[in-house]
């Protein structure tokens, strides 16, 4: 029998010394997509493995139906009630966010009282500066609804209360009507001058590490550099401001230069259209904050940029599961006359 000293040391020993563990991560797919869907199952999977943390994708309503049109605040205020109730979370959670995906995520960080905390937020494509309004080139109900929807004026109330991807369309060239009346984004960037809440910003500032992954050939998100705060000044379409030039970034919103300014913004630039993500480049710039190490990335400096200049992804997988939908960016044909007119006169 062990001596009640030897006892007491093990006791003690289970008690202080910490147990080396990976905190669980969400999944938040995209739009038109669902948790069932093989693409999305293989790509949880797969960090899953990798990292050895525990991962769930968060299915939101019936998935693909609820992605389109469930207002964004809703969606967010759905996962809020999941996290909540789930115990694998309670001492604290990391974020993948796919496209769309990402601005729910964040309305969770910003929005969701009394939830567990949120440690590394790794954001794929995600439209944060301004939203990607896609459509997709199909004849299902669900792809002529929304074609619809989005062929009418953006910001009616009808529309931002019955299509998601309204709720973060920023068009530079009417944005005193977004900042009046569309319902999410500019709430989710404190945007709006008399309404900055600080909590937001407190919480947001409040990431371990930021990870933003721009796809260097993204065709859904316009401009592309979205995925990293940039977008257009106001009352253009040029030049594309990089994030450290906006106004929220400069004036500090959400909280995003206190966190580059720590050193905890990892701006990375991957091969590949939308959420084609290489293997390789998910175990580089994903799995480490998904891991319980100290991944040499984050090492990186202040302000450096990750970067592969003309490299080829190799084993390629699409976050991006649903192959219901062809998704095209919509925005594009929506500015079409103005854009046009934008190179003629270059």
């Amino acid at each position: 029998m062990a001596s009640p000293t030897i006892l007491s040391i093990f006791i003690v020993s289970l008690i202080v010394i910490p147990v080396s563990h990976s905190v669980p991560f969400i999944l938040l797919h995209g739009i038109g997509d669902q948790c069932s869907n093989h693409g999305l199952r293989q790509f949880t999977k797969l960090l899953s493995d990798w990292s050895g943390a525990e991962g769930y994708c968060i299915e939101i309503g019936d998935g693909a139906w609820d992605s389109w049109f469930m207002p964004l605040k809703h969606q967010a205020e759905v996962v809020c009630d999941k996290v909540r109730q789930m115990q694998e979370l309670s001492w604290g959670y990391n974020i993948v966010g796919l496209s769309q995906g990402n601005l729910i995520g964040r309305g969770v960080l910003e929005f969701c009282d009394g939830g567990p905390p949120v440690k590394n937020f790794i954001s794929l494509g995600g439209p944060h500066a301004v939203g990607d309004l896609v459509y997709a080139k199909s004849s299902g109900v669900l792809c002529i609804i929304a074609d619809t929807l989005i062929k009418s004026e953006i910001y009616l109330d009808y529309i931002q209360a019955h299509l998601a991807p309204s709720g973060y369309l920023k068009i530079p060239t009417n944005v005193p009507a977004y900042l009046e009346k569309c319902r999410f984004l500019p709430v989710l960037n404190n945007e709006l001058p008399a309404e900055r809440n600080r909590t937001y910003k407190e919480r947001f500032s409040s990431l371990q590490n930021l990870v933003l992954i721009m796809f260097e050939h993204d065709t859904v998100l316009i401009p592309k550099e979205t995925a990293w705060f940039g977008y257009f000044p106001d009352g253009a379409f040029s030049p594309v401001l990089p994030p450290q030039q906006t106004n929220l970034y400069v004036e500090d919103w959400i909280g995003l230069k206190t966190l580059d300014d720590a050193g905890r913004v990892k701006f990375v630039s991957v091969p590949g259209n939308h959420l084609g993500i290489s293997r390789s480049d998910m175990k580089t710039y994903i799995v480490p904050y998904l891991a319980n190490q100290t991944p040499s990335i984050m090492d990186l400096s202040k302000d450096q940029v990750v970067h592969h200049p003309g490299q080829k992804s190799s084993a390629s997988v699409m976050a991006e599961g649903s192959s219901s939908y062809r998704i095209m960016n919509f925005f594009v044909e929506l500015l079409r006359p103005d854009l046009d007119k934008l190179h003629s006169e270059a």
